[in-house]
């Protein structure tokens, strides 16, 4: 199988951007996104039987784009790291046609050959300073079904408005541009302004490591025993949820992966995001596009070899993001969150420069609307991240919302060591 590139185009919102809303700052919150810090997201459509082709797909989907972009207009704009500014003078959202030769049904089932080729469903800016904000693949398979690939700037937005616009996308283009209930605010920077001082470095990344990416399922069967296992050493009659039960075992089998490489338990620092709308005591609008997110920080400081157990890092987890909840209902202004996020990135970059301390990024879309993306041929089969090149664990609900699918991407030998551990073959199905 490989990915042919027919086309390529820039898709212009209509009607344009009014004169008074071109100029939008953006707010500190999105200045500790790395300008180059890119989204990808492919949603799966395999083939209904109906006989619309993929030319008639593909005009629909254009135009109903240009008609979203109306409402999300800071996505067809571009950045300026100068001024701090988005430019949203309709500078357009790229829009590329790509030919698959092969079946949808051989990506979904098939190995370690279609799990690299799932990376070229999706558009990969080469020059991110001046490309646009959003890039959409739109993958059309020889023998039916299409795969809609997603990039988007971390800059200009978090989980939440990804989705917020692509279901927006999706309604347009299936009812029209009037069937969208939820119209986004963009006003986060009047709440947050821009701060010269914010720096945010990229992830290093080794240069001779290979990062690889891997599925890990965890249906809902398995998430029942892990709960009972976790269950049986948590103090009280709490129950653990199912991001916590397979957090736990990840970060637990990681620490054990780094073991093995070091000879000793290594200190580590685990990050969750928290979406925090509705979670501060600020008047923020729930429908804020923007960044509005930050992180939960969960401690593992390796000083007791006991203390490695499963429900230990359940405790750990649900400790760090209980914590965080709580500390952001306090926040009622701009500087109290403004050193709390502070506070995690110094913590954070320490973690990344110095090296002393592991460091796992989890990022988690469990419960977002990701499989409500209908743009008039069905909801997704499926949905999948892509190899960003970045040590990383990508959580994602199953389809039947029972499971949870864990995106894990590794250094190569590291990953070899993960995939063998008990844990995980006892509580996971290795997919594709």
């Amino acid at each position: 199988m490989n990915v042919q590139i027919l086309s390529t185009k820039l898709i212009t919102p209509s009607p344009p951007t009014p004169h008074h809303l071109q100029n939008l700052k953006v707010s500190w919150i999105d200045q500790f996104y790395p300008p180059r810090n890119f989204v990808p997201l492919i949603f799966y459509y395999p083939s209904n039987g109906d006989d619309q082709n993929n030319v008639e797909r593909s005009k629909q989907l254009q135009k109903s784009l240009s008609e979203t972009l109306t409402i999300f207009y800071p996505l067809a704009g571009r950045y300026i790291d100068d001024n701090l500014i988005l430019d949203c003078n309709d500078k357009r959202v790229e829009y590329v046609e790509a030919q698959v030769n092969g079946c949808l049904s051989q990506l979904l089932e098939g190995g370690e050959l279609e799990t690299e080729l799932r990376n070229h469903l999706a558009p990969h800016p080469v020059q991110p300073y001046h490309r646009p904000l959003v890039l959409i693949q739109f993958n059309m398979f020889e023998s039916g079904g299409v795969a809609i690939g997603v990039c988007v700037t971390h800059r200009v937005a978090d989980a939440y408005t990804i989705f917020a616009f692509i279901n927006a996308w999706a309604t347009a283009c299936k009812l029209g541009i009037d069937k969208i209930e939820h119209t986004p605010s963009f006003q986060l920077s009047s709440f947050f302004p821009s701060r010269e001082t914010i720096s945010c470095p990229n992830p290093v990344i080794g240069d001779n490591q290979k990062i690889v990416m891997k599925r890990f399922v965890f249906t809902g069967a398995a998430l029942s025993k892990l709960k009972a296992v976790a269950r049986a050493g948590v103090n009280g009659s709490r129950q653990p949820t199912r991001l916590e039960v397979v957090t736990a075992v990840i970060w637990k089998t990681l620490t054990m992966v780094a073991r093995g490489n070091d000879g000793r338990l290594r200190p580590s620092i685990l990050s969750h995001p928290i979406n925090l709308r509705g979670k501060t005591a600020m008047p923020i609008p729930n429908n804020s596009c923007g960044n509005f997110a930050t992180l939960a920080l969960s401690h593992f400081t390796a000083d007791k070899e006991s203390k490695v157990q499963l429900h230990d890092f359940v405790d750990r987890v649900h400790n760090g993001i209980k914590k965080k909840v709580a500390d952001c209902a306090k926040v009622s202004s701009d500087d109290e969150l403004f050193r709390m996020a502070t506070k995690i990135g110094m913590e954070t970059t320490e973690a990344f420069i110095k090296g002393k301390v592991d460091f796992y990024i989890f990022k988690s879309v469990c419960r977002m609307p990701i499989y409500e993306a209908n743009f008039g041929w069905g909801k997704p089969g499926w949905f999948s991240g892509c190899n960003t090149g970045v040590e990383m664990v990508f959580l994602i609900d199953t389809k039947d919302g029972d499971g949870i699918e864990a995106w894990l991407s590794l250094e190569e030998n590291r990953m070899i060591l993960f995939q063998e551990n008990p844990d995980i073959k006892a509580f996971t199905g290795q997919g594709p």
